[in-house]
């Protein structure tokens, strides 16, 4: 059984969070800047960009962004920009959403799954390296653990 926030307590704690709205092209988060804040998808989609390069698109409600950023107090990884219309519930890092269990647990939680996903990746990686699979199907595996890594959630609806 996979250790979640009870949805309904969850959606309690963000519907106190403000609200924030971005037009598709606006971006969210920059690049190497520090906000301090943590942003929970509510609708719409984003992409993460890292040097130019699109790594992830996310459409999924509850998928959060800036948490590496908030739990290390470090600049942000990677740019995320809206892709249509998009509102995020916003937490400020050092408010008392953060420091809720029932946050902390929901934060944790997504970040396991996206290691567990990147490490069986990279495992399938190293094998077909070690096969001598072409080129694009490398690549593809590549392209995969990138999505893995970006940012995800689980529907909070």
């Amino acid at each position: 059984m996979a250790l979640l926030p009870e949805n309904a307590a969850f959606q309690r704690k963000l519907a106190e969070l403000p609200l924030a709205s971005y037009h598709a092209g606006d971006t969210v988060l920059s690049d190497g800047s520090t906000t301090g804040r943590l942003f929970i998808l509510k609708t719409g989609a984003v992409a993460i960009i890292k040097d130019s390069v699109e790594i992830g698109k996310i459409v999924e409600p509850g998928a959060v962004f800036g948490e590496l950023s908030v739990l290390l107090n470090s600049p942000h990884t990677a740019d995320v920009v809206a892709v249509e219309a998009s509102q995020f519930y916003v937490a400020d890092g050092a408010s008392e959403f953060m420091r809720d269990p029932l946050t902390l647990l929901y934060v944790a939680t997504l970040l396991a799954r996206r290691l567990n996903r990147a490490n069986q990746a990279l495992i399938g990686l190293k094998q077909q390296v070690q096969a001598g699979e072409p080129r694009p199907v490398i690549g593809e595996t590549v392209d995969q653990i990138a999505r893995f890594l970006s940012a995800s959630g689980v529907t909070i609806h």
